[in-house]
């Protein structure tokens, strides 16, 4: 694009529905080398114990649940499968696309934005967003009405991420307690040798299986969450940023060096040669 005067062609790219196989692989490659590395190993040890299982898990989900509501936790399957399948959106094609609409509101008025709109439908977040501008509002009522809205959804998105946060950290400490509840048993039963080997067995399987649920699925799962909401956190700062300058009816330019200044080095744009 090459200067103010040339037609802009509004074409809004809706979310794309993406599989994180690099999570999903991560995981299992993480899981997979630890069977491999039991089963490759000289004795024939059992790391298969329900006891030891359900205190883990069952007690890290119970655990957990005491810090959240039951509205919170009932998000909890959407949230991991959030970590799996998300929608993405490119930042540097989200702000070409606000540049088309900066140009064509300089351009032809902002009503004219109003002949967009099947465009714009596309994305619900931004479709509200124009009709802001539309309707006449300011930028600093945009700023404090979007501004609101991205930063309830950034809560949200803490929140559901410190759900697993939460139970990454609770995890290990569940596996510390049935270690402690295999130990006393071994030692109040030390005269009789039957019952050394399972008392043994849960002492150190709930610790090991404590490890595993935290630090190998629950925390990376965390921070992908946490890296998820960022993400999209960003997008809505770009919509955000380039509502307020069309409703002040800034140069296109300087909404440029705006979205630039937001976006990574790497998703850094040049609208105008």
């Amino acid at each position: 694009m090459s200067d103010l005067a040339a037609e802009p062609s509004i074409r809004i790219q809706p979310p794309r529905v993406k599989t994180d196989f690099v999570t999903l692989l991560g995981l299992i490659s993480a899981l997979g080398l630890i069977v491999i590395a039991i089963f490759m190993g000289q004795s024939d040890a059992n790391f298969l114990n329900a006891p030891s299982f359900m205190i883990v898990v069952l007690g890290t989900m119970s655990a957990t649940s005491v810090s959240f509501t039951g509205g919170e936790l009932r998000h909890v399957p959407g949230i991991i499968g959030n970590t799996l399948i998300r929608r993405v959106r490119k930042p540097s094609i989200i702000a070409t696309q606000l540049m088309d609409i900066a140009l064509l509101a300089r351009k032809k008025g902002l009503l004219a934005l109003s002949s967009v709109d099947t465009e714009l439908q596309k994305d619900p977040f931004l479709a509200r967003s124009v009709q802001l501008v539309t309707d006449g509002y300011n930028g600093q009522d945009i700023d404090r009405i979007l501004g609101q809205e991205v930063d309830s959804l950034s809560e949200r998105h803490r929140r559901s991420a410190s759900i697993v946060r939460r139970g990454s950290e609770i995890a290990p400490a569940m596996g510390l307690i049935g270690t402690l509840v295999g130990l006393v048993q071994m030692l109040a039963d030390l005269e009789n040798p039957s019952t050394i080997g399972p008392s043994m067995a849960l002492a150190l399987l709930t610790t090991f299986y404590g490890a595993i649920m935290g630090t190998i699925i629950l925390a990376p799962l965390a921070a992908k969450l946490e890296r998820n909401s960022n993400d999209e956190t960003m997008i809505k700062n770009l919509i955000l940023t380039a509502m307020i300058s069309i409703a002040e009816q800034e140069n296109p330019r300087r909404l440029e060096m705006s979205l630039n200044s937001e976006l990574p080095p790497e998703e850094r744009i040049r609208y105008f040669d």
